[in-house]
């Protein structure tokens, strides 16, 4: 029986190890991690066969070499044991990339990009399952990918799945190097990651790899860095702007585009655009985006437009979480860049009251700051980032902040300080990786939601 070492004990790690497990290998999880709550699910998983090795960081050493490596996203492709394991021939791949293998006989629509990508992949999905096609969502939202290929090898194979809706983050796509999807949509490109990919030419070609391997390829006009290289890198590439025909970089019978209120694609009318509620130029951009893959997978215009109208958007994205005083609660959690969080101040009222901080990241935070001077009344700091950022805000003679460190001490401050200055809206817009405090950005966003739940009972 051939071994595999899955490196990770999260949600696609235990998903890739059942996969493996179901088609017949003996399956080894390892996880630096000796947590206490990790015991129920190791005792689980050793009662389905599959070996849990906690505290554990595996080597090469042994004569038993695995055949297969599967990498859990979170785990960087160049730590010295992958990069061991290649050297030493050793199959080695990332968890999206074995779902893969098993799932590439139904056709996929693959989307990644520096930002926009849950909303995108949320509206493909809502739109397609709109049109009665099988077609679920997976990787960075919905199931891990190896959850729907175990689900099919525990079926009868020939039950396929219509399309797969796949979010690749450049994690994910660094280690799945024969991922092809049939369309792949690119949102937009800022820097980000640079602590993983060191430089932003290189997080770039792990971005491009997976569009040179799709059959189509759409992508966002109006992102200024993308527009560029399109000049000259992707000539027969569908485009999409909402800034008109004039705007996009191919002919109109390929673009997708808003005029006089209307979404055009391919040279022919598909919806009003009053029946899209999400504020946001930039969800209009990904309305635009999840339109041209429709279209391209042959699903009408009136299924479209339904499906459209009854969207309800992304949790942790610009998402309505109450009113109180007249002051509304937006949980932006999702926003974990500085181009994000950006686009947040952007697309709500002002003045506003913005809690932000989390885990730092490199990246240009002149953009963000210029924002908040224009639409922030006042901004509460939390997490690691707290001292940095009151830093950046002094320098940049912006000086209306608080550092509260923690959500709990932000939420309750942002309702007394909303009311004094009769604030339009909180906004939970962190510019920040949330794991110095949360375990995600969703459990971030999560906790603001409940915060605010409760400010509002007391």
């Amino acid at each position: 029986m051939a071994t595999a070492y899955i490196i990770g004990l999260g949600r696609s790690g235990i998903a890739a190890a059942k996969c493996l497990k179901q088609d017949g290998w003996e399956v080894i999880i390892s996880d630096r991690a000796t947590s206490e709550n990790l015991n129920p699910l190791q005792q689980q998983l050793q009662a389905e066969g599959i070996t849990v090795k906690l505290g554990h960081t595996p080597n090469l050493n042994s004569n038993a070499l695995p055949k297969l490596i599967v990498v859990s996203p979170g785990v960087p492709w160049d730590i010295p044991f992958l990069i061991e394991a290649r050297e030493k021939n050793i199959d080695t791949i990332g968890e999206l990339e074995l779902a893969w293998r098993y799932l590439n006989s139904s056709p996929w629509v693959g989307i990644t990009g520096t930002n926009g990508k849950t909303t995108t992949t949320a509206l493909v999905a809502a739109i397609f399952q709109g049109a009665k096609l099988n077609a679920p969502s997976c990787g960075n939202i919905g199931y891990a990918a190896c959850e729907l290929a175990l689900s099919q090898l525990q079926k009868d194979s020939t039950s396929n799945y219509d399309w797969i809706i796949a979010e690749v983050s450049s994690y994910q796509s660094e280690s799945s190097q024969a991922l092809s999807p049939k369309i792949g949509l690119w949102t937009t490109f800022t820097a980000d990651h640079l602590n993983r990919h060191k430089t932003l030419e290189n997080y770039y070609a792990i971005k491009a790899s997976l569009l040179y391997r799709s059959e189509y390829q759409v992508f966002n006009s109006d992102d200024p860095y993308l527009h560029q290289t399109g000049l000259h890198q992707w000539a027969d590439a569908y485009w999409t702007t909402v800034k008109g025909k004039e705007n996009l970089l191919c002919d109109s019978s390929k673009g997708v585009y808003i005029q006089d209120n209307w979404v055009v694609a391919f040279g022919e009318l598909i919806l009003p655009l009053n029946l899209f509620k999400m504020p946001g130029s930039h969800n209009q951009q990904n309305l635009l985006m999840a339109i041209a893959a429709a279209r391209l997978a042959g699903i009408e215009k009136g299924a479209i437009a339904s499906a459209i109208a009854t969207f309800k958007g992304v949790p942790h994205r610009l998402e309505y979480i109450t009113t109180i005083d007249g002051i509304d609660f937006i949980n932006d959690s999702k926003a974990t860049n500085y181009d994000a969080a950006e686009v947040g101040l952007l697309s709500v009222k002002s003045p506003a009251i913005l809690i932000a901080g989390g885990e730092g990241k490199e990246g240009d935070d002149n953009k963000w700051i210029a924002q908040i001077k224009s639409k922030a009344a006042k901004v509460l700091l939390i997490g690691e980032a707290a001292e940095n950022f009151a830093k950046r805000l002094h320098d940049a003679d912006y000086h209306s902040y608080e550092i509260l460190e923690t959500m709990d001490k932000a939420v309750e401050r942002s309702l007394t300080i909303g009311r004094e200055v009769k604030a339009k809206v909180v906004l939970l817009s962190p510019a920040c990786a949330s794991f110095d405090q949360y375990r995600s950005f969703e459990h971030r966003g999560d906790d603001f939601k409940e915060l605010c739940q409760k400010l509002k009972e007391d």
